[in-house]
């Protein structure tokens, strides 16, 4: 298994000599991803498909984006990437030189998919194949590619929420939903939340907290786009002790979700030991490797306070698998016995 690449602004990038989906992040190599892939990659008759980590530092420089995603768009084996941490700073460096970017990825200012298609002129729009490498000798010159970014978030978010909410839980509770982070991941599931489709199974309010100004209005600017009805509060808190006041003015039933990072980009969570979770609620960790500490925290009280405790482990998958069926142009199912047999297969190698 190859090294992760430590990104900068000059690296020049090897060639990739297969099918190759890149995973940018900051700590790739520790990732489960990296020997989890290869065994999907077989079960999907992905012939000859392997994965390279590209670590980059938190909030980056531009040029370093930059030189990441010149060198995918550019080489013709390098097939697409799935992003996570840099999905928002990635976009902001690189949005020119995107052909195509779907709905959410223009709404949230975010990518977390990038992937290729061929663009020709006799078909005017993308063709349902997966990219051939051009070459100047080739028999389809009015063909191009074209660099496609998605925002898949609030679909592998969604999928991973519903997988352990109860039924109908907004509308029978009454709860409230709460961010603790401004970033990507909050950006996703609160849309998904907010979504009209869901009628009146929506939370009573969503809290979002973050340790930074400029974040919030961010998504604070996302919500209003969306023109959705839900109460939203924004709280700036740079502190842990901020985030455990917040907790305590929830409802019965909320759901409380890290989507910060830490305990996986960065050691330690985002509350304070003292913090005390509201009865019966969902305490949901975005991560599932690091030192957890928001996960150990909220399993320290679930017996005293009814918590149902999840952690991503399940929205790793939907994450993963939504864009590795958008790079390779494939079908993965999200539900049933296809989507067990793919849970099983990365349980088995995880």
């Amino acid at each position: 298994m190859p090294e992760a690449i430590q990104a900068t602004a000059t690296t020049r990038f090897p060639a990739a000599t297969q099918p190759t989906i890149y995973f940018i992040g900051m700590t790739t190599g520790k990732s489960s991803i990296m020997r989890v892939f290869p065994a999907w990659a077989r079960h999907l008759k992905l012939e000859r498909a392997v994965i390279q980590g590209i670590d980059c530092k938190w909030h980056d420089d531009p040029a370093v984006y930059r030189n990441v995603v010149q060198f995918i768009k550019n080489d013709p084996l390098s097939k697409g990437a799935l992003v996570t941490t840099h999905k928002i700073d990635l976009l902001k460096a690189c949005r020119d030189m995107f052909e195509f970017l779907d709905p959410y990825a223009q709404l949230m200012g975010e990518a977390s998919s990038i992937s290729k298609r061929v663009w020709s002129l006799e078909s005017g729009g993308l063709e349902s194949r997966n990219p051939a490498p051009l070459t100047p000798d080739s028999k389809t010159p009015d063909s191009r590619l074209l660099l496609r970014g998605h925002a898949k978030d609030p679909i592998s978010s969604g999928l991973a929420l519903e997988a352990f909410l109860p039924e109908n839980h907004w509308e029978k509770t009454g709860a409230a939903a709460f961010c603790i982070g401004a970033g990507g991941s909050s950006i996703a599931i609160s849309c998904y939340m907010m979504d009209p489709k869901r009628g009146a199974n929506r939370p009573s309010k969503i809290v979002v907290s973050n340790r930074s100004e400029p974040r919030l209005q961010e998504i604070k600017e996302i919500h209003h786009k969306l023109g959705c009805p839900i109460p939203v509060e924004y709280h700036h808190a740079p502190k842990a002790e901020d985030n455990d006041a917040l907790l305590e003015k929830l409802p019965a039933g909320s759901l409380v979700m890290n989507a910060t990072g830490l305990g996986k980009d960065a050691p330690g969570s985002p509350l304070t030991h003292a913090a005390v979770f509201p009865k019966n609620a969902l305490a949901w960790d975005f991560n599932y490797r690091g030192d957890l500490l928001f996960l150990q925290q909220a399993r320290a009280q679930a017996k005293e306070r009814n918590l149902h405790v999840e952690d991503g482990w399940v929205y790793f998958i939907h994450g993963w698998t939504q864009v590795v069926a958008e790079v390779f142009n494939v079908k993965i199912p999200t539900s049933g016995a296809g989507f067990d047999e793919i849970s099983k297969i990365a349980k088995e190698v995880r």
